[in-house]
């Protein structure tokens, strides 16, 4: 399944199936030259709490606590598949983050994040023999958000990856988003993605994390951020300001399924 250019293949494992050491088999299955090719692999579980459970496993095997476009894939496979032939839904995802609240209409789908946590402006870092400004966000997921002229001409993997890796943000590390500023409602997102280990094409929590940032710095009270990503798609950022808290934050944009068949591991 695609969503804003953000790729995913999807394994539905409700009933639980025994443990096939995810991990290996991601990296094996997300390779774009001896596997099905894909950002990450979703295993969606049974859940006590939710409508399904969504664990996220990168590209490089690692697991990840929440991945915003992934869980609009998700949400949508949810209710495309044949024991529920439903084109429009409301349910609910159990992710590491918490609960993820998704809005189903065709192929538009919408989620309701977490609260974003851990706002940080201004970091000053050492980048390439450079100082530079990084703000920071957790939106489910850790996010560097570094605003630019000129986000195209932007050397994304090799930046990137230095600040993704940088001390300041370990052990974890951190996703690293380039943003541009186009018009007072519209931002323009490059996003180093960890556990991808490049530059992605769109990544949800990374476009959130652009507009909650760009919005408290520059206009608190827009209520909707436009992005623009890699992808040439425009996703939609709603939200609310209080005490320089963002609160009610939301996702919208498109996703699709691609194709379906049998992977022989």
């Amino acid at each position: 399944m695609v969503a804003s250019g953000n790729d995913f293949l999807i394994i539905d494992q409700r009933p639980k199936a025994k443990d096939q050491r995810l991990f290996i088999l991601a990296k094996k299955m997300c390779d774009r030259k001896y596997g099905a090719g894909a950002d990450g692999l979703l295993i969606l579980e049974k859940s006590k709490k939710a409508d399904v459970k969504m664990r996220i496993f990168n590209a490089d095997g690692s697991e990840a606590e929440m991945c915003g476009n992934g869980a609009r894939c998700a949400a949508l496979y949810r209710v495309i598949e044949p024991k529920s032939q439903r084109v429009k839904a409301k349910i609910k995802i159990e992710t590491k983050a918490g609960i993820i609240e998704a809005e189903i209409g065709g192929d538009r789908v919408r989620i309701k994040l977490t609260d974003p946590k851990n706002i940080k402006l201004g970091i000053p870092l050492k980048v390439k023999n450079r100082q530079v400004k990084v703000n920071f966000i957790n939106t489910g997921v850790p996010h560097a958000v570094i605003f630019v002229e000129g986000v195209d001409k932007i050397a994304v993997e090799d930046i990137g990856r230095e600040i993704r890796h940088h001390k300041k943000f370990m052990p974890a590390g951190t996703n690293v988003n380039f943003v541009e500023i186009l018009n007072d409602d519209s931002i323009k997102v490059r996003t180093y993605e960890r556990g991808v280990e490049d530059e992605t094409l769109a990544c949800g929590t990374g476009s959130v994390a652009s507009a909650l940032l760009y919005a408290l710095r520059y206009t608190p009270k827009a209520g909707r951020i436009n992005v623009f990503t890699r992808s040439g798609e425009k996703l939609k950022v709603y939200f609310d300001f209080s005490g320089g808290a963002a609160t009610n934050v939301w996702l919208e944009g498109s996703a699709k399924k691609v194709y379906g068949g049998i992977y022989y591991a």
